[in-house]
């Protein structure tokens, strides 16, 4: 969908110079000579890279909405972490690098948010809560409870 170049939003998704970007901050400027402009810091998707652009209200931008599905993390394979959606359980195998180091907190049988464009993974989100197995943690230090006191532990996954 094609939209003002001054009606881009924190959070948009944008094409631009044929990759997908999304909107981090927007300014809206008016200098004394000229004519107003929107200052867009964009982020691109998947890599993170920055990028910097001014867009005036009579360029246009094509808007992109990206379609959400719940998937279940199945296993890793060395590198390739294999999701099956819900619905076709259909099989996507990521790199694990795609994911970061949000990789270290999947569980088999764990759902998860994948949005797609145009069929191809974009991003994954994982729940906003996770019950994990504390395998090991430092001894109680006698006279710390005071106040909150915090200690190293090591959960299920390392």
């Amino acid at each position: 969908m094609k939209i003002s170049g001054n009606e881009i939003k924190p959070g948009n998704i944008i094409e631009h110079q044929g990759r997908l970007w999304i909107a981090a901050k927007t300014q809206h400027t008016k200098p004394g000579k000229g004519g107003a402009y929107l200052q867009v810091e964009l982020k691109a998707i998947p890599d993170g890279t920055k990028l910097n652009e001014r867009f005036r209200s009579s360029e246009t931008v094509e808007r992109v909405f990206l379609e959400e599905k719940e998937h279940q993390f199945l296993y890793a394979e060395g590198d390739k972490l294999t999701f099956m959606d819900m619905e076709t359980y259909e099989q996507v195998s990521l790199e694990k690098d795609f994911i970061g180091d949000s990789a270290d907190f999947l569980k088999d049988n764990m759902i998860v948010m994948l949005a797609l464009h145009e069929g191809r993974p974009i991003t994954v989100q994982l729940p906003e809560t996770l019950v994990m197995e504390i395998t090991e943690a430092d001894p109680v230090v006698k006279g710390q409870t005071a106040s909150s006191s915090y200690k190293p532990a090591v959960l299920e996954n390392g």
